[in-house]
């Protein structure tokens, strides 16, 4: 098969060329983000519910989600609040949806090219590191200093979503490198979680997860193709992970990174063509449900799974987590106690400040060095208002604010700078794709101004 071809755009400094991969994006991958897109309006209206209600009712909302709603079978239970299970439960399907998207673009879609997988995780660390250093610069020598983990996190939703304003303004490049950011950001966050975050680990449920997890992979060797058994496991790891005392959303994102994505052999294509033909000679329920089977068996697991999982996750999962968990009390005592506190300035100035710098810093650095390649159409005026945008820290951030504060004043002080770094991080990432996105042409990677008669193109090489 032949390379794909690169554009190399040349500036007039010395230097090596900067190389931009153009390949369109792929229709599931439009569908995806469709879907986030949509979810994100649900998701900042729950949100605004969730502060009417915790602000008009506050006892009945605390008492609501602190309801307890266990299981119990023989000697073994399960008792949770309202809250748990959907932070500790429905959390886990929307961890799953992105662990899945990411493995198929990984393995079979816009991502195979390490290259260009290398700018968005390379920020995605350093959007992870230089949150947290600036919280603890703020926080120092207080005991809420262990608060670092709530800045480290995107919201995907929220940031798929403020994205799919702009159309053709934001290329759907800039929205599968930011996807893939907010992905590996997710599950670096999860594993500090996992690390830092859990009081005890049980040794014995880890085990058991680790066996689970293996029996995945040996499906995916087998070839194992129907749905029913990976949900079976998924459900056994995390019960599994649960009862470790890891983070158990982890569940989701191993279930989802190890599900079979591999395209459907020849020979299998070719079965659903024979399975028809029999449908059309023979028209019984038994050729249609044969014909029915070839087809699935056609079709990975992953994107089956994703298919059947992203609406409900999208569009009830996110917005009921946030309905659980953005009532925060607004009064002006709640503001003015936040106002001066060192927890909510410091979320709130290591979302924007920290994100900016760490997520457009770590992508400059890559691009110049040539450790990795931008998807085509993205610019640095996109990277800038991105790396902005990846300041919108709602999902992750509450969920570490709940596990890192046991004070409950602490807590809603940490909530309040959540949603006013969160803010400001939409308004002005928003602002800055709106206006320098396209407009400027400082805004393009190794391009400087070109001769207004000229288009602006680059000019087209093979790729070495």
């Amino acid at each position: 098969m032949s390379e794909p071809l690169a554009l190399s755009l040349t500036p007039p400094r010395p230097g090596p060329p900067l190389r931009v991969q153009i390949r369109p994006v792929a229709p599931s991958l439009r569908r995806f983000l469709a879907t986030e897109a949509g979810g994100a309006a649900l998701l900042l209206g729950a949100t605004v519910v969730a502060l009417v209600w915790a602000n008009v009712w506050p006892s009945g909302y605390r008492a609501f989600w602190s309801t307890e709603a266990g299981a119990h079978v023989g000697d073994g239970h399960l008792d949770l609040t309202l809250g748990e299970w959907v932070n500790d439960g429905l959390m886990v399907v929307f961890f799953l949806v992105i662990a899945l998207e990411i493995a198929r673009e990984v393995s079979t879609g816009e991502l195979r090219d390490r290259r260009t997988v290398a700018v968005p995780a390379l920020a995605a660390l350093a959007g992870l590191a230089v949150p947290a250093l600036v919280f603890v610069a703020f926080t120092h020598g207080t005991g809420d200093v262990h608060g670092w983990g709530a800045v480290m996190s995107t919201d995907t939703a929220f940031l798929i979503g403020i994205l799919a304003l702009f159309g053709p303004r934001c290329p759907d490049q800039l929205r599968l490198f930011l996807l893939t950011l907010a992905v590996v950001d997710d599950i670096g966050a999860i594993t500090v979680m996992a690390l830092v975050y859990t009081p005890s680990v049980h040794v014995l449920p880890l085990v058991v997860a680790a066996v689970v997890g293996a029996g995945v992979l040996v499906m995916r060797w087998l070839g194992v193709w129907q749905l029913l058994p990976y949900v079976a496991a998924g459900i056994a790891l995390w019960f599994a992970v649960h009862a470790s005392g890891v983070e158990p959303t982890l569940a989701g994102v191993v279930l989802g990174l190890l599900v079979p994505t591999a395209a459907p052999r020849r020979r299998q294509v070719q079965d659903v063509a024979r399975f028809v033909r029999l449908f059309e000679l023979e028209t019984t329920a038994e050729r249609e449900h044969q014909a029915e089977l070839a087809a699935r068996a056609a079709v990975p697991v992953n994107e089956r799974l994703q298919r059947a999982l992203h609406p409900w996750s999208g569009f009830v999962i996110v917005p009921i987590f946030a309905l659980a968990n953005a009532g925060v009390r607004l009064d002006s005592e709640a503001l003015q106690n936040a106002l001066h506190s060192r927890v909510a300035v410091g979320i709130a100035i290591a979302l924007v400040a920290g994100n900016l710098v760490g997520v457009f810093g770590a992508s400059f650095v890559a691009l110049r060095t040539g450790v990795g390649v931008l998807p085509g159409r993205v610019r640095y005026g996109h990277l800038l208002g991105g790396a902005i945008l990846c300041g919108i820290g709602f999902t992750i951030s509450l969920f570490v604010t709940d596990i890192a504060f046991t004070d409950e004043a602490t807590k809603a002080e940490a909530k309040v700078g959540i949603l006013a770094g969160s803010l400001v991080a939409a308004l002005l990432g928003t602002a800055v794709l709106r206006f320098f996105g396209e407009r400027s042409s400082l805004c393009s990677p190794g391009v400087e101004a070109l001769p207004a008669a000229l288009p602006p193109r680059p000019w087209v090489s093979p790729a070495s």
